[in-house]
């Protein structure tokens, strides 16, 4: 059985009888026709019209069907192609199915056995479209569970998702690049009433300007050189559904007024037509950049800039929610251990306090890779020293506030927040070092562990707002082990101060 929506189909045979009497019939099957009497008309044919099911002929002159078969597979993978040929060759067959024919039909056939042919090709293509989306419903909602599970600043964006998405207000949705935006705009389309139409996504910075307005709002024929039959834009197929506009920055200042039109009117003309095309579309639009100096500077209309702004959803860099850090750890590394087929340990304690210390200027999506790669590689020290490239976050002593414990117990003096002196150039009397005064490197080694534990510890504390079982949770240590571990430090800020006094 056809689908109700119409296929687009493209039959490539230089037999214009042949080509002629399977356009007549299947355009009454509801398919949407293109023809090509060559290879090389069907490759550039195929690009424009870009077709969801190729009927291709082998014997052809110039490019064979094999060739264009080829081409055609390098293009477009997912595309199904069906061979015609007059020939059973059990070796062409055999060569068409291996650069990936999905069916081949000899001639002649009879009306009913291409019916039944391109019927079982199309269910087969719904069946692996249905998985490939419940699939990606499935990872997403991994993601939304990922990015939204413990962070307050990130249960307030939630909030904010929740209120807003079951309106039809446009979103503007802000946030340094790599921080999660295109995973919050899913799930302001998936908790919407528009979750079951269509959710189209424009890169804008991806896109050359000057194809930016055909690919938005497409064109008619003859609009421009090469354009040979209309095309529908991004709006038309978001149509009823959403679209999601992501670095809406770099849009061209010529541009911005015709899509401010479409926001305004709901309406829009194609390139080269004639009349407005009304559509209802949901606009959620995302930037990296401050659209505020943009306006300032004349790259972006002010106009535009307050349609878009009706809400704004901003979300916190990683180094703003760092609680979240060991959770996105797991959360990847299961994900690419799985992906990958490997079982790389777990990161170290010393790995996830370096981790925590780190900037992170490239957010979530500069973590996913560090962690992609140390699955593939799986050596922890690479990584570590792939980090201690850059200057971590610490806090001078004189900022950082003193870790208090709770019921009753206070720290005397602040922790250390930076590496303790070790005398390895204490000299005696003659200028040279003593031995008695250098360190061990085992020593040195225990100092430095000792370190980073008790500045890991802080850090998560202050992040839990001094909630000892959950700072133990994200630690991955026991409750019992952290109390442990504060009583040594409380007792060591006594002594310290104690020998300050003194």
């Amino acid at each position: 059985m056809l689908p109700n929506a119409k296929t687009r189909l493209l039959i490539v045979d230089d037999d214009g009888s042949m080509s002629k009497y399977l356009s007549t019939y299947l355009g009454r099957r509801n398919f949407e026709i293109g023809t090509a009497a060559s290879g090389e008309e069907a490759i550039r044919l195929f690009r424009v019209y870009d077709p969801h099911l190729v009927l291709l002929d082998v014997a052809m002159p110039g490019m064979s069907g094999i060739e264009t078969l080829e081409r055609m597979k390098q293009i477009k993978p997912e595309v199904a192609v069906v061979i015609i040929s007059g020939q059973n060759d059990p070796e062409l067959i055999f060569k068409a199915s291996k650069l990936g024919a999905d069916d081949y039909i000899s001639k002649p056939f009879e009306p009913k056995e291409l019916d039944l042919r391109l019927t079982k090709i199309l269910e087969k293509q719904r069946l692996v479209t249905e998985v490939t989306q419940l699939r990606e419903q499935v990872r997403r909602q991994n993601d939304f569970t990922m990015m939204f599970g413990t962070s307050p600043k990130m249960e307030e964006v939630k909030q904010t998702i929740e209120q807003v998405a079951d309106t039809t207000a446009t979103v503007l949705i802000r946030g340094e690049s790599g921080t999660g935006k295109e995973v919050v705009a899913r799930m302001v389309y998936n908790t919407s009433g528009r979750r079951d139409k269509p959710f189209v996504k424009v890169n804008c910075a991806a896109i050359p300007h000057e194809l930016l307005e055909s690919e938005l709002f497409g064109y008619e024929p003859g609009a421009f050189t090469g354009a040979n039959r209309q095309k529908l834009g991004k709006f038309e197929h978001a149509n009823y559904g959403t679209i999601f506009l992501d670095e809406i920055s770099e849009m061209h200042p010529a541009l911005q007024a015709k899509l401010l039109h479409v926001l305004q009117d709901g309406e829009f003309a194609r390139l080269g037509g004639k009349r407005d095309i009304a559509v209802d579309v949901r606009v959620l639009a995302a930037t990296n950049k401050a659209l505020e100096r943009a306006v300032e500077e004349g790259m972006f209309r002010e106009d535009l800039f307050y349609r878009l702004n009706v809400v704004t959803i901003h979300i916190p860099p990683l180094r703003e929610r760092r609680e979240e850090i060991p959770i996105l750890l797991d959360f990847f590394l299961t994900k690419y251990s799985e992906f990958y087929g490997k079982q790389p340990p777990k990161f170290s304690d010393y790995a996830i306090t370096r981790m925590m210390e780190y900037a992170w200027p490239g957010n979530i999506r500069e973590l996913e890779n560090l962690v992609k790669r140390y699955v593939i590689v799986g050596n922890e020290t690479q990584i570590i020293r792939e980090l201690s490239t850059h200057k971590p976050i610490m806090r001078s002593e004189s900022s950082g506030p003193s870790v208090r414990l709770q019921d009753g117990m206070a720290s005397a003096a602040p922790m250390m927040t930076s590496v303790p002196a070790i005398p390895i150039n204490q000299a005696n009397g003659n200028g040279a070092t003593s031995a008695e005064d250098m360190p061990s490197l085992l020593e040195i080694g225990r100092r430095a562990a000792m370190l980073a534990e008790r500045e890991a510890i802080e850090r998560v504390l202050q992040q839990t707002r001094w909630n000892r079982r959950q700072a133990a949770k994200i630690l991955k240590v026991s409750y019992k082990a952290l109390l442990n571990k504060l009583k040594v430090i409380e007792e060591q800020n006594q002594a310290r101060a104690k020998q300050q006094s003194a």
